[in-house]
């Protein structure tokens, strides 16, 4: 668990490019070597002044990397995790039996799934919200009762967008944390810390690694309270922290965050424009686009892009969908999003029965390739699938 740094008058871009800038202090290597060490010597006086004392709790290759998320998200401490849902359910799990949780009606499939399953064994009690309507929100939510709102914006896989201000304002004021899952908008687009969040949860698998090549998870806090250390807890007795080496390959991705991230949702903006008008397909979702009924909010909330993913509806239902995604040339049919390469999925297959996902959707990771060629490529299947 590493606390964030003071403000530094370099951007974050370049903070992020050159990993703080850290210098490997024996050999003067720019890139920071991988420690692997499980055990620490004590100091003759039975002490650890070097402030590692076993490999279960904390690594200085794991603190280096939360040091930059911890930097771009303006938190003041930032804890990484062996995967996303290892991340999401250690807050879960830091509340008490019988606590009070809202959660959203659309957010990423497992977590939701557990949460409606496997989290009343934790003795919470669960409610299910459309977040993105403040009022249905606000009904929700139990002043003095509920403990956790937590909300996920965009949200997977509609990509519908919460007011993160205002969800903060009626959590607090009922007593609640807020934590958000930022995965879909990334640091580069919010920062949702500064907008009153509590928590923030990425599942670093997604675009903060970008190379499809690392299971993580990460969570950054607003505050070091009680809470937080029961989190830290947690993860510490539980075993969940994130392996040194693929510390170094998260490390690695996150070089290059601002440089991706942009580069994607430039083409995923371009997508939406394009497959907006197109022939075989009914609607598009994504916030960028004006017609999104949240598009102003997006807007004010998600500062110089609209993030990576979209989906669109075809035409013609779940037998077209299915056909578009099997006649893929290029986009690669996968689970996962945020990576270099563009994935294509039939989500509602995937998620099966009772999920919130329309059956002739397909969800759109856009990766870094040319965006003329993602748009011909899914244009030709969606012909092919239409008998063109």
């Amino acid at each position: 668990m590493t606390a964030s740094r003071p403000p530094h008058r370099w951007s974050k871009r370049t903070l992020t490019a050159q990993a703080m800038g850290k210098i490997d202090p024996t050999t003067k290597g720019v890139v920071p070597p991988i420690h692997i060490a499980t055990t620490f010597i004590r100091d003759p006086d039975n002490q650890y002044s070097s402030g590692f004392v076993y490999g279960r709790p904390d690594n200085e290759t794991i603190r280096e990397a939360e040091s930059v998320l911890a930097m771009w998200e303006e938190a003041s401490s930032a804890m990484l995790f062996s995967s996303g849902m290892a991340a999401a359910t250690a807050v879960f799990m830091a509340l008490k039996p019988g606590d009070h949780v809202v959660a959203p009606t659309v957010m990423y499939w497992a977590l939701r799934h557990w949460l409606l399953t496997d989290a009343k064994h934790w003795g919470l009690e669960i409610e299910l919200a459309d977040t993105s309507d403040l009022e249905a929100l606000r009904a929700a939510v139990r002043p003095g009762v509920t403990k956790l709102v937590w909300v996920e914006t965009p949200s997977n896989p509609l990509w519908t967008v919460t007011d993160l201000a205002a969800a903060a304002e009626i959590a607090h004021a009922a007593g609640a944390k807020l934590a958000v899952d930022s995965t879909a908008a990334t640091p580069v687009f919010t920062r949702p810390l500064t907008l009153g969040a509590d928590v923030v949860m990425h599942a670093a698998t997604k675009a903060l690694n970008g190379h499809s090549d690392v299971v993580a998870g990460a969570l950054c806090f607003r505050e070091q309270d009680a809470f937080q250390q029961r989190v830290a807890l947690n993860r510490k007795m539980f075993g969940a922290i994130l392996g040194p080496f693929e510390a170094y390959l998260l490390m690695r991705g996150m070089r290059t965050l601002d440089l991706r991230v942009r580069a994607a949702s430039a083409s995923a903006l371009d997508l939406a424009n394009r497959f907006a008008n197109h022939p075989h397909v009914v609607a598009v979702l994504y916030p960028g686009l004006e017609s999104h009924p949240q598009h102003a909010l997006a807007a004010r909330q998600m500062k110089g892009g609209f993030g990576h993913m979209l989906s669109i509806r075809t035409r013609g239902g779940e037998t077209t969908a299915v056909a578009t995604a099997a006649g893929i040339e290029l986009w690669k049919r996968a689970t996962s999003l945020g990576g270099v390469e563009s994935l294509i999925e039939h989500r509602a297959s995937i998620e099966g029965p009772g999920t919130p996902c329309p059956p002739d959707l397909l969800r759109l990771s856009a990766g870094i390739e040319d965006v003329d060629d993602l748009y011909a490529d899914l244009d030709g299947a969606l012909r092919r699938a239409h008998g063109g």
